[in-house]
Order: structure tokens, then C-alpha cells, then sequence
């Protein structure tokens, strides 16, 4: 006992039970400093989305109030520049809802199945070759996919259904299908590779087949995953302005595929270099009624995913 206490004088032991000391209060610090950090974050994209909510409603209200919520939200005919404007934006919310539906149904049968090709058959050389080629297409600039849709398919459309013009809401589908197609692969597939191994290789042992053990267990267990990237697909679908741009017609008629058509953000592009007045109010209302559009998709995702997780 005299020797220990000999080989670990109590200076000694001081100084090492300051040093520890001084090593947790520095992690304290850093932890009070990173919690700090993480909290201004989130701080401050809660700020932008306030801010920007708050801005669009005193933007768009007065033009709602001037003109009527239901003659801009019901009215078909806008001709926001003709001597007695009208500004019924029903024309553009269908053609956007269309338009969005219509990539939807195209995109994300082609998106999944790409993703369970990537994540559960194909090789691992050849899912290293595509995966490049599908990061390639989510860095492609939006004006690049409508240049290719206005040299390209625009044409083809005018010569297959014979009509004066190719620029339609079914040319603007198309482009938009092939936009969302990187954000529901990429998406998609982390959430399939997310799924446990064990879980497939349960249902192997009673029998599936291996396309039936993807489609009946691999599928269902990542559908949270795989609903986000169908979102993420619409919220790119629905606010796209200037691909659509080019390939749509601007023209502000009721949706009919093989003609031209407004969404409502090329409407807001097309007119806001030049409005002034009720008409720049207007666009600002539409602005707004798009930032709805978005908020309620989701919330209905939010509502899913805890349903989800609940049951």
C-alpha cells in the first residue's frame, strides 16, 4: 500500500483529474456549440419559408380581392393585356394538374422499375454504368430538356397527329415525364437498398420467386421511401417553367392534349418582365396559389408517411 501510494503521488493524481476535467468541459462546449449551430439551421429554413409565405399573401391577396376569388380561381378566359383584362386562371390550374398528373403516370412506373432493376437484378458493372448515366440526367439544366423537346420531339408531334402546331400539353408531358425520371430512380432506389436482406431472404425460403419476393416484400417494405420520391417527382413536375416553356405553346386554353396550352408557372414567366399594376398583383396571386398546390402535397405525404408508421 505505501508503495502505491508512492508511485501515484497526489499531485499527480490532481493534475490528471484536472486534465480530465478540462477534456469534458471542452466536450461540453462543443456539444452546447454544435446544438447551437444545428439549432440556427433549422431557424433559419423555418425564417425562409415564413418569409416567403408571408410575402406571397400580401402579394396576392389584393389582386384575389379585387378581382374575386372565385372569378380568378373558376374564370376560363385570361387576357391579362386586352382593354378590359380578364384573369380566370381555371385554364392554368388544369393544365398544370393534367400536365403534372400526366408525367406522373408516365414517369414513375419507368422510375420504379428502373430502380428495382438498379437495386435488385442487374449487375453490379452494369448498375455501375447506369447509375453515372441517371446522375447525368438529374444534372442536365431544364432549358437543355426543353431545347431538345422543341427540336425534337415538338416536330414529331406535329407530323405524327398532323396538327399546325406540335407545341401541346402532350409534348410538356413527355419533357416533364423524362425530368422527374432522376429524382424517383435515385430516390427509389436508396429506399429499396434500405430494405434488410433478411426480409427477402425470408420470403425465398417459402417459395417466392425472385421477382415476387421485389414486388411483395422489397417494395412494400420502402413505400415510405419510394412515396417521397414521388413527390419530389411532382414538386419538380408541377413547378418546372422554363422546359415547359419551350415546348407548351403558352397560349392560355382549356387543357386538351394536342393543343397549346399555360401552366401556371410559364404564366408567371411569360408576363412578369413586362406587368405593372393588377396584372403583376395577379401573377403574384398565382404565384401563391402554386406555393399551395405544393404545401398541400405535403401535407398529404406527411399524413401517408405517419399512416404508414402507425399501422
Amino acid at each position: 500500500m505505501k508503495e502505491k501510494s508512492l508511485s501515484n503521488p497526489p499531485a499527480e493524481r490532481n493534475q490528471g483529474d484536472l486534465r480530465r476535467q478540462t477534456k469534458s468541459g471542452s466536450k461540453h462546449a462543443l456539444e452546447k456549440t454544435m446544438k447551437l449551430i444545428f439549432f440556427i439551421c433549422g431557424f433559419i429554413a423555418i425564417a425562409f419559408v415564413l418569409v416567403i409565405t408571408i410575402y406571397l399573401i400580401i402579394s396576392g391577396l389584393p389582386a384575389i380581392r379585387e378581382i374575386g376569388l372565385v372569378n380568378f380561381l373558376f374564370g376560363t378566359e385570361w387576357a391579362s393585356t386586352a382593354k378590359e383584362p380578364k384573369f380566370g386562371i381555371l385554364p392554368l390550374i388544369l393544365t398544370s394538374v393534367y400536365g403534372t398528373a400526366g408525367a406522373i403516370v408516365i414517369g414513375v412506373p419507368i422510375g420504379f422499375l428502373m430502380a428495382v432493376f438498379l437495386s435488385k437484378v442487374a449487375p453490379r458493372r452494369v448498375a455501375a454504368i447506369i447509375r453515372p448515366v441517371v446522375d447525368l440526367l438529374a444534372g442536365i439544366p431544364s432549358i437543355v430538356y426543353g431545347l431538345v423537346g422543341l427540336m425534337v420531339l415538338v416536330p414529331f408531334i406535329r407530323e405524327t397527329f398532323n396538327t399546325a402546331a406540335g407545341e401541346s400539353l402532350l409534348a410538356s408531358i413527355v419533357v416533364l415525364a423524362v425530368m422527374i425520371l432522376p429524382s424517383i430512380i435515385s430516390v427509389s432506389e436508396t429506399a429499396l437498398n434500405a430494405v434488410p436482406r433478411e426480409y427477402e431472404e425470408a420470403s425465398l425460403a417459402l417459395g417466392a420467386t425472385e421477382i415476387e419476393t421485389y414486388f411483395r416484400v422489397s417494395a412494400p417494405a420502402a413505400k415510405s421511401g419510394i412515396a417521397a420520391a414521388v413527390v419530389l417527382g411532382v414538386g419538380r413536375a408541377i413547378g418546372e417553367a422554363m422546359a415547359i416553356m419551350m415546348v407548351a405553346g403558352n397560349v392560355a386554353n382549356m387543357p386538351d392534349l394536342l393543343s397549346s396550352v399555360r401552366f401556371l408557372t410559364t404564366g408567371i414567366a411569360v408576363e412578369l418582365a413586362y406587368s405593372s399594376g393588377l396584372q403583376r398583383q395577379a401573377l403574384f396571386s398565382i404565384g401563391l396559389v402554386l406555393f399551395l398546390f405544393i404545401m398541400c402535397i405535403n401535407v398529404i405525404l406527411n399524413v401517408f408517411l405517419k399512416q404508414d408508421k402507425e399501422g
